[in-house]
């Protein structure tokens, strides 16, 4: 199975997840309205993180700063080994999981 296709199975597999083209060209990976990341084709996968994760991803090998914007709070991972395509889910699913503590706080200071 292609590295594209188990990442796509594994998002899917998410409750609230959805997939969108991408305006770049790839799968674009969505809770609600908030990209939680994209895949272009079976070589690059872009996930947006707050800096402090950022900083920590970058620093703990797992991914680079993102190929376009280096000082932002995404990053890029190049799947070039069988092993990135793991990496890659589980950084989309940490991503997924900061969308959704982000998107609860939102509704609770809604309701306050």
């Amino acid at each position: 199975m292609k590295s594209s296709e188990i990442i796509h199975n594994a998002m899917l597999e998410q409750e609230g997840v959805t997939t969108h083209p991408h305006r770049f060209g790839g799968t674009e990976y969505r809770l609600g309205k908030r990209e939680i990341g994209h895949v272009h084709g079976e070589s690059l996968v872009d996930i947006p993180f707050p800096k402090p994760v950022r900083d920590e991803v970058i620093a703990n090998g797992l991914a680079e700063p993102h190929h376009l914007l280096p000082k932002s709070g995404w990053i890029s991972l190049y799947l070039r080994q069988q092993h990135d395509t793991q990496t890659a889910v589980q950084l989309l699913n940490r991503s997924l999981e900061i969308a959704r503590m982000q998107a609860q706080n939102c509704e609770t200071r809604g309701n306050t």
